[in-house]
């Protein structure tokens, strides 16, 4: 039987009053924003597993057809016994299907959404007893600290779906150098397997991020129930609705919430905010890579051995480096 540690509480990683703070001071710019780590509450998680069986999400399918298509190259690069950290691992299910394959001697799934993670290992270490599974809730976006219960040696970051986007190139660029600070230096079996979406037709971005059945919209208004619970405010989800679409010129996708009419929203200790109708929220980004553009970016940070595997159209890039 797989040993399974408790998730570590979020607060002892962000206080709470810092989360309000942050939340805040972004509901107050002139640009109204929220970071997209709080998309993911379990409703939130749970609807964007759902986005991922959606026919116009390619994403999660393409990647996965690739890591099939590619699994003995992938664990030849990867190396079996290692350390599997899956940052932001949502229902786990991406690095379940690796299992068998990689062979990992333990399994570290990282996810903010502490609940959704919890319930996700319970059901996973049922099938997977020979491996050790210590589950970590963690905002990973702004620290990488690991407990010393995880091994220092082989440790193989796994960040898939191309999560990456969501950090601006710099933010990426500073968070693959914290990914590779928590690598020892000389460990060459240690390393990242991370997926990346790459830049293809507009019409085929703005689908996958406005589906026909409005579940990312559903995904994207939930943000606001997750805001009233943090910060007692009164945001009410029918004053809004979904807004997502591909900004060419900075190549990323842009989800936003744009208000129907003028609305004013009020939360805990006399904080207020009045949105002219029309005015929106900007709630995520997902940047877009080419792939010698990416290739760099994991150079710069610190990485070297880079090997790539796409799917035929060139959607999308799996990429698996050492450190340098």
């Amino acid at each position: 039987m797989a040993q399974l540690q408790q998730p570590v509480p979020l607060q002892t990683c962000v206080a709470a009053p810092a989360i309000q703070h942050q939340l805040v001071a972004g509901l107050l710019a002139a640009h109204a924003y929220t970071s997209p780590k709080y998309l993911y509450d379990v409703l939130g998680s749970r609807l964007f597993a759902a986005i991922c069986e959606l026919p116009e999400y390619y994403p999660t399918r393409t990647e996965a057809a690739i890591l099939q298509k590619h699994a003995s190259q992938i664990a030849a690069a990867v190396g079996r016994d290692a350390i599997l950290i899956d940052l932001g691992a949502g229902n786990c299910a991406k690095a379940a299907r690796l299992f068998s394959t990689l062979q990992p001697r333990q399994y570290v799934p990282i996810d903010i959404s502490e609940q959704f993670l919890q319930e996700s290992v319970n059901a996973l270490r049922q099938q997977f007893p020979q491996i050790e599974m210590t589950c970590l809730g963690m905002d990973f976006s702004s620290e990488l600290e690991l407990p010393p219960s995880i091994a220092r040696q082989r440790r193989q970051f796994f960040y898939p779906g191309s999560s990456i986007g969501n950090f601006s190139p710099l933010e990426a660029l500073k968070f693959l150098c914290r990914i590779r600070k928590a690598i020892p230096g000389g460990d060459h079996h240690g390393g990242l397997l991370i997926g990346v979406d790459l830049i293809k037709d507009t019409a085929i971005l703005n689908a996958a991020y406005d589906d026909s059945l409005g579940v990312t919209a559903a995904f994207n208004l939930n943000l606001l129930h997750h805001l009233n619970r943090l910060l007692d405010a009164d945001f009410r989800p029918s004053d809004w609705c979904h807004r997502g679409f591909y900004n060419a010129e900075q190549h990323r996708i842009e989800m936003h919430l744009e208000a129907r009419d003028d609305v004013t929203v009020h939360w805990q200790n006399g904080g207020i905010r009045r949105f002219a109708r029309g005015e929106r929220i900007h709630t995520e980004s997902s940047y877009k890579y080419t792939q010698q553009g990416f290739i760099e970016l994991l150079q710069q940070a610190g990485f070297g051995q880079v090997q790539t595997w796409s799917d035929p159209r060139k959607w999308f890039m799996v990429c698996h480096a050492h450190p340098a």
